[in-house]
């Protein structure tokens, strides 16, 4: 979390804390939902369900459900099924290139024939 870095649209430093963190059910533990909380950023991650059964049995006790956004979710969907047709490219699937600039000529060459091909 601490190398996230999110570029300005004009001058100045990008910003260190994003607006909100959209992640899957594997990162729903209260360590990164305390984490995110003090440093102000919305989380949007689902719980699963066993974490639901067990706020459930115990009752009151077991608090309110943290909050979660099924628009923003979405968003991560669209992003998680655009990686997924990157990597049909096995050269990006594999990272078989030694020099990242190579990795990201690749990276934008399939983007264009992606965007090319709609």
């Amino acid at each position: 979390m601490s190398r996230i870095r999110v570029p300005r649209t004009g001058p100045g430093r990008p910003r260190t804390r994003p607006v909100a963190v959209l992640a899957d059910r594997a990162y729903s533990s209260r360590a990164i939902r305390s984490h995110l909380r003090r440093r102000g950023i919305r989380a949007v991650i689902p719980q699963p369900s066993d974490q639901v059964s067990h706020r459930l049995r115990r009752g009151r006790l077991g608090g309110r459900p943290p909050g979660f956004d099924r628009e923003a979710y979405k968003q991560r969907d669209t992003v998680e099924r655009c990686i997924n047709r990157l990597k049909q490219w096995r050269g990006l699937a594999t990272r078989t290139d030694k020099l990242a600039i190579a990795y990201q000529a690749a990276l934008h060459l399939a983007g264009i024939l992606i965007w090319a091909r709609r």
